[in-house]
C-alpha cells in the first residue's frame, strides 16, 4: 500500500504552561471550542480508521497541550491498534500522566516530548520518562536551545536512558555563536539542522506528495507553512491533490517542515522515526 504521513492540527489552542517563548502560554479555550475540537478529532479518527488503502503515519501537532484532554489520549489508543496505521504520535509537554498508554500498542504509539525548564521540575519530568521506559513506548525528548536552558539540558541528557534521543530546537530569533553551536551539538548531534533556516524555494519536497497537513475542518494543505489548500480530507479531493511540487517558501526553519525537504535526505536519517523525531540509528 502507498504510505501517507498526516500532520493533524485541530482548533485546540490551550496550554497549561506559561513559557515566555510561546504565544499560546496559559491560554484557556472556552467550552464551545473544546467541543468543536473534540468533534473534529472524532471525525478525523473515523477517517483514519476507514482509510485502509493507505499505510498511515499520523502526528498530532496541536497549538496547545493535547494530552490533558481525554479525546486525544483515546484517539491515540484506538488508532494504535489499526493494522494499516504504522505510527500515531503527538507533540506534548508530558504534563499529563502516561499510564493511559498501557492500552496503546507499543511500537505504534509514540510521543514527541518537550521539557520546559521553569514550568516543571526535572524530577517530575524524568518520572514521566521513566514510566514511558517501563511501558516500552517510543519517545523523544527536546529542549528549546536558549542559553538559560543549557545547564538543564546537560543534566537532562545525563539522566535520560541513553536510548532516548534528546533533540535541541534552535530558539527563534536567537543568533548562535560558533561556540554556542558546538555546546548544543555536543548534546544533540542534529542541532545543525535546526540552527540555520533552510533555503527551500524551488526545492522538491515530500510535503503534498506523501505527507500532508490537515486542519480540523478537513482542509488539506501541503504542509503547515503553505496556506494554499490542495483539497479536503472528507470529500476525497485530497487524493487528486497529491503530487510532487517544489516548495514555494523562501526558507523552511521548523523541523516539521524541513524534515520533508528531499535534498536534505532526512527521511534516511530518521527512517520510521521521522514523525516522533527519533533517528533510525540512535543511539
Amino acid at each position: 500500500m502507498t504510505a501517507l504521513s498526516v500532520l493533524y492540527r485541530g482548533p485546540l489552542a490551550s496550554c497549561n504552561y506559561d513559557c515566555p517563548y510561546c504565544p499560546f502560554a496559559k491560554r484557556v479555550d472556552p467550552p464551545a471550542l473544546l467541543r468543536e475540537d473534540r468533534a473534529a478529532l472524532d471525525r478525523f479518527v473515523a477517517w483514519a480508521v476507514a482509510t485502509t488503502d493507505r499505510t498511515l503515519s499520523l502526528l498530532f501537532t496541536p497549538w496547545g497541550e493535547g494530552l490533558t484532554r481525554s479525546w486525544y489520549r483515546d484517539a491515540i489508543v484506538r488508532l494504535s491498534h489499526e493494522p494499516h496505521i504504522r505510527r500515531v504520535a503527538i507533540q506534548t509537554n508530558l504534563a499529563a500522566r502516561v499510564d493511559w498508554l498501557t492500552a496503546a500498542k507499543p511500537g505504534v504509539a509514540a510521543l514527541w516530548a518537550t521539557y520546559h525548564p521553569g514550568q516543571v521540575t526535572l524530577e517530575r519530568f524524568l518520572a514521566r520518562c521513566r514510566r514511558l521506559d517501563e511501558l516500552g513506548h517510543r519517545y523523544s525528548v527536546g529542549v528549546v536551545g536558549l542559553p538559560e536552558h543549557h545547564d538543564a539540558a546537560v543534566t537532562l541528557r545525563a539522566a535520560l536512558d541513553p536510548s532516548v534521543y534528546l533533540w535541541i530546537n534552535a530558539a527563534e530569533g536567537h543568533l548562535y555563536t560558533a561556540q554556542e553551536e558546538r555546546r548544543w551539538t555536543a548534546i544533540d548531534p542534529r542541532f545543525g539542522d535546526s540552527v540555520r533556516p533552510h533555503r527551500s524555494r524551488g526545492l522538491p519536497c515530500h510535503a503534498g506528495e506523501t505527507a500532508i497537513s490537515v486542519l480540523g475542518d478537513g482542509t488539506v494543505r501541503r504542509c503547515h507553512f503553505i496556506d494554499t489548500p490542495i483539497g479536503n480530507l472528507y470529500d476525497g479531493s485530497w487524493r487528486s491533490g497529491l503530487r510532487p511540487r517544489p516548495c514555494t517558501n523562501a526558507i523552511c526553519d521548523c523541523h516539521i517542515g524541513y524534515v520533508h525537504l528531499k535534498p536534505l535526505e532526512l527521511y534516511d536519517v530518521y527512517g520510521p522515526g521521522v514523525l516522533e523525531r527519533i533517528p533510525a540509528t540512535w543511539p
